[in-house]
């Protein structure tokens, strides 16, 4: 008996699936499944047999959201999934992002919407509800998309504390929840507000990507349109932690994705700027910082003998928990990259795939 390292790819043609042992040094590359699809969230979930959730939306079809118990061999749509009430005005255009409950809720799973909202099913997913208090926030009025859509893509559940909730909504900005949904406060102090002319102070930051530290349940940390952040009292106030991310200059770094480790190393590939969106220079650099250090440092040049105009999305990096860890991302051109000595040296895995807009890890037993 064994692990079994899969890392789970969300496209805009379909699902992948790398499937590697422990060691992750060969990787076997299988699908696409729900072929023709856009996949903006894929989980794998272990709590009661392996189980491949999806988030999937088509221009014809709409946002769903499809099950396979199979290693994604088939699958089945769930018919009561996330859906506004007509009497909302919203509209479901995709799944953004899909997140079990925290260890006490081996029933829960959450999903992230577009248009913004949150929806909660206490039953593995067979049937859903809103937690329509944050969209009935007093700021809902002023809520204003950015390029991506109007889109709620990041969900952190306290894995002690499940009734305390945070999300990220571009580009709206950070709400935290401490009574489980019922009530929502904003949580955007010190970052750098985008000028959407609405009319709410509170409102209006355009989030990248927030990831939580795995030690240390108040610190939070972010790419925002406007610069690298970090929280350490929940949210309650963000400061910025650029020194050493010199991509533009004075000017603060722009990227999207940010991923942390077990061990506390965070890590970026930043971009050229908000117009460009590309590697500086064609050149793949991945950034590492500690949480307890103060400098970012250029760690891996990916792909040195190449040129790489690409860029990496909000949801396209990734790391595990194995010993040592994985970091992994996947890029629009469809190249899947993975590293064993936090971010030092890369290899590219097989395949070439269409655009990638979700790297997720699914570690299983043998």
């Amino acid at each position: 008996m064994g692990n079994r390292v899969r890392l789970l790819v969300g496209t805009n043609k379909g699902v992948f699936m790398y499937t590697s042992t422990a060691d992750r040094t060969q990787w076997e590359l299988s699908g696409p499944f729900l072929a023709g699809w856009e996949a903006y969230s894929v989980l794998g979930d272990s709590r009661h047999g392996d189980t491949i959730y999806a988030g999937t939306s088509h221009a014809a079809y709409g946002a769903t959201i499809r099950v396979s118990r199979d290693y994604g061999q088939s699958w089945t749509q769930i018919e009561e999934g996330p859906a506004y009430s007509a009497e909302s005005g919203f509209a479901l255009n995709r799944i953004w992002q899909l997140l079990p409950g925290a260890p006490s809720q081996p029933d829960t799973l959450y999903a992230g919407v577009e248009e913004a909202g949150l929806f909660v099913s206490h039953n593995r997913g067979r049937t859903w509800e809103e937690l329509d208090a944050l969209t009935k926030h007093p700021t809902r009025p002023g809520w204003f998309g950015g390029a991506g859509g109007m889109c709620l893509h990041t969900i952190i559940v306290d894995p002690v504390r499940p009734e305390r909730i945070w999300v990220a909504m571009s580009a709206v900005g950070v709400f935290r929840t401490e009574d489980g949904g019922a009530t929502w406060r904003t949580s955007n102090a010190g970052l750098a507000r985008v000028p959407t002319g609405q009319p709410y102070d509170e409102i209006g930051y355009c989030i990248h990507k927030m990831v939580a530290d795995p030690d240390r349940p108040d610190t939070l940390y972010m790419q925002e349109h406007g610069g690298v952040f970090r929280s350490d009292d929940a949210g309650d106030s963000w400061y910025p932690i650029e020194e050493g991310l010199t991509m533009r200059g004075a000017d603060a770094p722009f990227g999207f994705p940010i991923s942390v480790s077990k061990t506390g190393d965070l890590f970026l590939i930043p971009l050229e700027s908000s117009e460009q969106r590309t590697m500086k220079d064609g050149r793949m650099l991945v950034y590492r910082r500690h949480r307890d250090e103060t400098v970012w440092q250029p760690v891996g040049d990916v792909v040195p003998e190449e040129k790489r105009h690409v860029s990496v999305l909000r949801d396209a990096m990734t790391v595990d928990a194995l010993d040592p860890y994985g970091l992994y991302f996947g890029t629009t051109s469809g190249e899947v990259f993975a590293s064993l000595d936090r971010g030092v040296s890369w290899q590219r895995l097989p395949g070439q795939l269409s655009r990638i807009l979700s790297v997720k890890i699914w570690i299983t037993e043998d």
